[in-house]
């Protein structure tokens, strides 16, 4: 007959550890948690992220389709073409595109958005709505570009018109950072951190900008 094998007390105490599983549920538990709420506000975030991606867009079609039937938000734009170069010199209404230098060539006009002017003010009163928190008139930014193709002697200054807007960085509204970590993940790096947003760029022909308002 055996007799039982008599364990000391330290090792009663570690194998006693061994088998409990309490511990272990817990540390499971707080993994599965975390991953459950990086999924859940990581798609709450990218949703709001490629929402604001669309509306930033139809934002700026918003602002390039009245910039091209208004005044120029930038100084220094000419109302008209001028004679240019040709040496046929060709007759008022003749297409700027007829004869190479039949319209005068025009330097490009740059400028930001600006309070002080009615067509800038009237194309953010527009696109505020939809714009991020943050974003300004400022972030607005026109170019006129002069064209040989567009326009006529004589006639209004028609030149590439082209709206860029800038918005600020967008910002995660939940510490993907730190759920990705507590998850498991071994370098959540700057994840749920801002991101800065391209510059959404539009450009268009002119149309009459001499003549355009509040239409």
């Amino acid at each position: 007959m055996k007799m039982p094998v008599q364990m000391n007390p330290v090792a009663r105490l570690l194998a006693r550890f061994a088998g409990e599983s309490h511990g272990a549920v817990l540390v499971e538990f707080a993994i599965v948690v975390s991953l459950f709420f990086f999924l859940f506000f990581g798609v709450i975030d990218l949703g709001r992220l490629f929402s604001s991606f669309v509306l930033n867009e139809s934002g700026a079609d918003l602002a390039i389709r009245t910039a091209v039937v208004r005044p120029p938000a930038c100084a220094g734009v000419p109302d008209r073409h001028t004679r240019g170069t040709a040496v046929s010199a060709p007759r008022f209404g003749t297409s700027c595109g007829a004869v190479a230098t039949t319209c005068a060539s025009v330097a490009t006009v740059s400028c930001a958005g600006s309070g002080a002017d009615p067509t800038a003010t009237e194309i953010w009163t527009r696109i505020a709505p939809l714009m991020p928190t943050g974003t300004t008139i400022t972030d607005l930014q026109f170019t006129y570009t002069f064209d040989p193709n567009l326009g006529f002697l004589g006639g209004p200054y028609t030149p590439m018109v082209t709206v860029d807007l800038t918005p600020p960085a967008f910002q995660f509204i939940s510490p993907l950072g730190a759920l990705a970590g507590a998850s498991g993940a071994a370098n959540p790096g700057s994840l749920g951190n801002a991101i800065t947003y391209p510059t959404f760029s539009v450009s268009l022909p002119a149309e009459d900008l001499a003549l355009g308002s509040a239409g």
